[in-house]
């Protein structure tokens, strides 16, 4: 008997050795890439931050943590900082939100909604430097479609400046990314609902339950975990957005939509200062890792369906 259990206890040892090693064999090359284009250009990035450096010559002097030290008095990186989380605030509280109602929409039409599940998702297959060109030309000043449309309402000529004066822009380019991105969320949210048990619905029109608090009282609590991954995405999204907000406004008007990652653009790439670039690149990600590891202690739910 005791024979038995060990050759039992051998071949479980063995299947558990074939396993891992199968699995490590094909988990080599995506962490080979993870190491060489996620772990290696931040190490370099903490590296780059201690000295000052221009990014071209090949002389780099070490001046160790001034750099940290500088971006801790940085007004302007603090600025951009501000902006991030206003831009994040907005995208939580917008996108997600309506993403939820269309996907609720769709998802009671049933198939004879589908057409507009192709035509609302669009603006999200569309290059987000496509949409800023599309969005600055739309609302330009001159001849824009607000200017326009406020020259015929008023019936004289009206110019309508969104992109050129503060706080107007950056809540024009939140607007602009509303646009972009709750599509995603609203196909996010129709995968959602295709989970839930079609029996559940089901049950809870036999027990004379509306639609609406079919909704409210089965639906969202179901979609719990839908919404906090949705939020974790929006949140880290936010707080990296660079090429839209780039090519409609740069940071402009006078820093007004200034994000940390234009910020640290035009340290690099701009003003040519890679050491203190990559100290902002390197704040920038440790403050996007310590609000979203914060976020997901805190909105916490237990269970999954």
């Amino acid at each position: 008997m005791s024979g038995e259990r060990t050759g039992t206890g051998g071949l479980a040892r063995e299947r558990a050795r074939s396993t891992a090693g199968a699995a490590a064999f094909f988990l080599a090359p995506a962490l080979l890439l993870i190491a060489i284009f996620i772990i290696y250009p931040v190490i370099e990035t903490f590296d780059i931050s201690l000295y000052k450096w221009n990014g071209i010559s090949s002389d780099r002097i070490f001046i160790g943590l001034q750099n940290w030290k500088s971006l801790i008095r940085d007004a302007l990186f603090w600025k951009s900082f501000l902006h991030n989380l206003i831009v994040m605030a907005f995208s939580i509280l917008i996108q997600i939100p309506i993403g939820m109602l269309l996907a609720t929409f769709l998802d009671a039409g049933g198939r004879k909604l589908n057409i507009f599940k192709i035509i609302w998702f669009l603006p999200n297959l569309m290059s987000s430097v496509a949409i800023a060109f599309l969005f600055t030309y739309a609302l330009a000043t001159n001849g824009g479609i607000i200017s326009s449309l406020a020259t015929l309402f008023k019936g004289t000529r009206t110019n309508v400046d969104l992109l050129g004066q503060n706080p107007n822009a950056l809540l024009t380019i939140i607007a602009v990314m509303a646009w972009q991105f709750t599509p995603f969320y609203m196909v996010y949210f129709i995968a959602g609902y295709g989970n839930i048990d079609v029996s559940l619905y089901e049950a809870a029109v036999i027990d004379g339950a509306t639609r609406g608090q079919y909704v409210r009282r089965v639906a969202i609590p179901l979609l719990a975990p839908i919404f906090r991954t949705a939020c974790t995405m929006s949140l880290i999204g936010s707080l990296k957005y660079f090429d839209l907000i780039w090519n409609m406004t740069q940071g402009g008007p006078v820093n007004g939509t200034e994000l940390m990652a234009t910020y640290m653009y035009k340290l690099s790439f701009q003003q040519f200062n890679m050491g203190y670039g990559s100290c902002a690149a390197a704040g920038m990600f440790i403050l996007i890792t310590a609000i979203a590891l914060l976020f997901q202690k805190i909105f916490t739910w237990k269970g999954d369906y």
